[in-house]
């Protein structure tokens, strides 16, 4: 069974493209981090998320949000512009949970202004 968890941050807003077939599918990178202190090490995660579930959770899928993430890893090769054999970390996502609040960015932006309560005099509700 190949069942990859992790979790991590977006390191931009998530994207749609269709395959061929006509079927959304919504891609984003998590910045996993492992290790602390002058050994600390991220780890980049290319995520595909296909159909419709993709398509509802894109809008929350913002730079900077902390998600979980559990699928089908795999690791791709490819050859960079100078030749070099290069591994992309990637995964198939099969369940995405979006971790703490909203990116501070986003937060502010859809932030409506309160207004306070109006104050009350509680000095005739109290029975003595």
């Amino acid at each position: 069974m190949n069942v990859f968890t992790f979790s991590g941050n977006l390191g931009r807003d998530a994207e749609r493209r269709y395959t061929a077939g006509g079927d959304s599918a919504v891609s984003f990178s998590v910045a996993v981090k492992s290790g602390f202190g002058d050994k600390a090490v991220t780890s980049w995660i290319k995520c595909n998320l296909l159909g419709k579930r993709g398509e509802s959770v894109m809008p929350y899928l913002k730079k900077g949000q902390l998600v979980g993430v559990s699928g089908e890893f795999s690791a791709r090769e490819w050859q960079d512009k100078e030749g070099q054999t290069k591994i992309s970390n990637e995964v198939r996502v099969n369940d995405v949970q979006l971790l703490g609040g909203r990116p501070q960015e986003q937060a502010t932006e859809t932030a409506k202004p309160s207004r306070p309560a109006p104050a009350r005099d509680f000095s005739d509700d109290v029975p003595f």
